[in-house]
């Protein structure tokens, strides 16, 4: 079985979940932290070699103030989930913002916990155009472009899976993504079930993989 050596996450519907359940629209965010620990543990169990989540972008940031209170504080208690696993974590986002949760400084450097692993990558307060602010010089090869990234230390993407239907990457890691494969699943990230990840990994296998060669 062809794996994909790096897995984006997209975790979108957790509003549109909590409304279907009758609670407030922020309320949805606390029940997509059990379903990111289960993909974490299973792409680990399928030799997935790095995996980067969405948490949320600079643009979300736009929401009503309780929405955006409540998706910060569920990024917080997802990185206090994922320390207590074996990875080497990286978050990455707008640090200079007032949005970037001061609790999260800490990880933006790469760290390894419980002895590392996976290579985990979180989105936090995350712009593509903030991603991209340091590439001026349309005259700059592969390398120097990778090197200039905010994200220069997340590799490529084999491939996204999106949670919710919808079918766009909401500025997700533009570079990293050019070459990936996108599938996308139409339940709600809080309703995540196992098989939508062996899904995901069986329709990889029947992709030509050809990255324009």
């Amino acid at each position: 079985m062809r794996i994909p050596k790096h897995i984006g996450i997209i975790p979108d519907g957790n509003r549109r979940w909590a409304k279907r359940a009758g609670l407030q629209k922020q309320d949805g965010y606390a029940y997509g932290l059990k379903p990111g620990l289960d993909v974490l543990r299973l792409a680990k169990e399928a030799g997935v070699e790095e995996i980067t989540y969405y948490g949320f972008t600079t643009d979300n940031c736009g929401r009503p103030k309780e929405q955006v209170e409540a998706f910060s504080k569920a990024c917080v208690e997802a990185i206090d989930w994922i320390t207590a696993e074996s990875v080497s974590l990286l978050v990455v986002g707008n640090q200079d913002s007032p949005a970037f949760p001061r609790e999260l400084l800490p990880y933006t450097k790469r760290t390894d916990f419980n002895g590392g692993g996976i290579r985990l990558n979180f989105l936090v307060n995350y712009g593509w155009e903030w991603d991209l602010a340091k590439l001026k010089d349309p005259g700059n090869s592969r390398m120097k472009i990778c090197s200039q990234l905010q994200s220069h230390d997340i590799s490529r993407i084999d491939l996204i899976i999106r949670w919710g239907g919808m079918r766009r990457l909401s500025g997700f890691l533009p570079v990293q993504s050019v070459y990936a494969d996108f599938y996308v699943v139409d339940g709600l990230w809080p309703d995540f079930q196992p098989e939508d990840f062996f899904k995901a990994l069986e329709w990889y296998q029947k992709q030509d993989i050809t990255r324009g060669g």
